[in-house]
């Protein structure tokens, strides 16, 4: 997961130490977490001798939702409807969130869908609901009650995954600190994605968001043991 769609708050913590001191400043994006689809799922409703297709799966742009929905569509050619509907970000706050009646009444197959997605705890989602008629007309009502269920069932059936979140810092660090600094943000299973040498080391680490507190901790005694050395 890309940090660019869960950037929700940004942090910036600074401490002013004597000359040549371990830790100049830290800045801190904090990510949110949340649970989104492991694995695409498919699913069939039927009502009244029709049928709905409904394919649940992991979209975190337009670009990849509309790639999903042509999928469904290449798989299902002769369908008359791929109603469809997506939610993008956390589920508490979208970033984007959109639908598709593709042909059918308005507001009886887009709408009904999203409404599920909206009301799940599950982000970064695209859920297409492929129809086709079985001869009998099911009405305005019978169809949102129709799309509804389909999409439930979906969602019933979809397993998920709660992304590893990473949080992003820079750190200003001595330049006799820098292997320890690898060696803490290496234990907490993160990365150090670039570090740039002048006065001081500035290291840009990648660290998962739940190790945050305890690298703060360990960083703020490096700098406590800096001060009682000078």
């Amino acid at each position: 997961m890309t940090s660019k769609f869960f950037i929700v708050i940004l942090l910036e913590s600074r401490t002013i130490m004597p000359s040549h001191s371990s830790i100049v400043s830290h800045f801190f994006i904090i990510l949110m977490s949340y649970p989104v689809p492991a694995t695409p799922v498919e699913t069939l409703y039927e009502v009244k001798k029709s049928k709905f297709i409904a394919y649940a799966g992991f979209a975190n742009s337009r670009e990849s939702a509309m790639a999903l929905l042509d999928s469904v569509k290449q798989r299902y050619p002769d369908a008359r409807h791929h109603c469809w509907a997506y939610v993008f970000g956390s589920p508490h706050s979208p970033l984007s969130a959109a639908m598709s009646d593709d042909g059918e009444p308005s507001g009886t197959a887009g709408k009904p869908i999203l409404n599920v997605l909206q009301h799940k705890d599950i982000g970064d989602i695209m859920l297409v609901v492929t129809r086709y008629f079985g001869g009998i007309k099911l009405g305005a009502g019978g169809l949102v009650r129709a799309y509804s269920a389909a999409a439930q069932q979906a969602i019933d059936a979809l397993e998920v995954r709660e992304e590893v979140t990473m949080s992003e810092l820079t750190v200003d660090v001595d330049f006799k600190h820098e292997q320890f600094v690898r060696h803490l943000v290496e234990q907490a299973t993160g990365n150090v994605i670039h570090c740039d040498y002048s006065h001081c080391v500035t290291m840009q680490i990648s660290l998962p968001e739940t190790q945050l507190t305890d690298f703060r901790k360990q960083m703020a005694s490096i700098s406590m043991t800096m001060s009682d050395a000078e």
